[in-house]
């Protein structure tokens, strides 16, 4: 007799010396296999021209209704030998991983670790892979992210200066662009010379929408900075602008500006960074993948680093708040 589907849930008999010659088709077979409609012969087909391997693939796929141990006895293969099949098949797969994240790790010259590897992973080669799976692979090829220093915070302010209330309020999320803008500055020593670095990001996407560089720090660096964002820009009515209480900031200048544009100032409190936190994220980024890495002799070189890096985190440098995407391909989505 042939091999039947034992009327216990997921047990295979053979009652027969004659092995099964057909293969598993789990889409059309296995709903009927449950329901007792085949026997064993009509569900598995010749498997005799693949070899073990083929055996293996079978009993693979119809491990997920019947036991190993059945279906092994059934094909005539031992459970080790499965099991080695199954290992051997795994440490493929990594290898195949292993070679696109160190691809990757490369192509972005080391800076990034596990969780941003993933996103490329996705956005570079459209897979999705487990986090800790990238860790550990990660971890077997050696390789490690740069670690971000430590913001130390430059803060000073100007006497009688003009201090706005905080608006923001540490809710670094917006509905829609030009709703809510934070701002800052920093700086970067090149020698003995001092490059300053003025910026705004729009909360809405996390976009870099304008800066200006400038081996002077002084007022006209974020005034210009602010020329630049409203030279594309219409009304800003109902826009905040928040910013820590540097002197820039504090100027007359600086609020005369903003109201004239409809704007509203919101300030961080005294000597609070994580008032001010999606903007020194971003500073923190810029140096420790945009800067540090190479060895920058000149002004020029580093205006043009930062050029470069602003570009990319733009455009091409995915995150997890934005649905896995890079600012500006999230603003196209959501605004089309």
């Amino acid at each position: 007799m042939d091999a039947k589907v034992s009327k216990a849930r997921g047990i295979w008999s053979t009652q027969s010396t004659r092995k099964t010659r057909r293969i598993y088709r789990s889409g059309e077979i296995c709903p009927k296999v449950e329901k007792r409609e085949y026997d064993a012969k009509k569900v598995f087909g010749n498997l005799d021209s693949g070899g073990a391997r083929r055996k293996y693939e079978a009993v693979e796929r119809a491990s997920k209704w019947y036991p190993v141990s059945q279906l092994c006895q059934l094909f005539g293969v031992s459970r080790s030998g499965y099991y080695a099949y199954k290992k051997r098949k795994a440490a493929d797969r990594d290898k195949w991983l292993k070679e696109l994240i160190q691809a990757l790790y490369m192509k972005y010259e080391g800076k990034y670790g596990y969780r941003q590897i993933q996103l490329f992973l996705l956005q570079d080669h459209g897979i999705w892979v487990n986090h800790k799976r990238v860790l550990r692979l990660m971890q077997e090829l050696g390789l490690r992210s740069r670690t971000r220093r430590k913001h130390k915070s430059n803060y000073r302010s100007s006497v009688g200066s003009r201090i706005a209330e905080n608006l923001l309020q540490q809710h670094f999320r917006a509905d829609k662009p030009d709703q809510k803008w934070v701002t800052d500055v920093t700086q970067y020593r090149i020698g003995e010379t001092w490059l300053y670095l003025s910026a705004i990001k729009d909360l809405f996407n996390n976009e870099i929408i304008a800066y200006h560089m400038s081996k002077r720090n002084d007022n006209e660096l974020v005034l210009q900075t602010f020329a630049k964002a409203f030279e594309k820009k219409g009304d800003m009515t109902g826009l905040i602008v928040h910013s820590d209480q540097g002197f820039q900031y504090t100027s007359h200048a600086y609020h005369d500006m903003l109201p004239k544009v409809g704007a509203q100032i919101s300030m961080s409190r005294r000597g609070n960074c994580y008032d001010n936190a999606s903007m020194e994220s971003f500073f923190s980024h810029l140096k420790t993948e945009g800067l540090y890495p190479y060895d920058i002799r000149t002004v020029d070189e580093a205006q043009r680093r930062i050029d470069e890096f602003i570009q990319f985190y733009n455009q091409k440098r995915p995150q997890r708040k934005l649905n896995k995407l890079a600012p500006i391909e999230y603003r196209r989505q959501l605004t089309a």
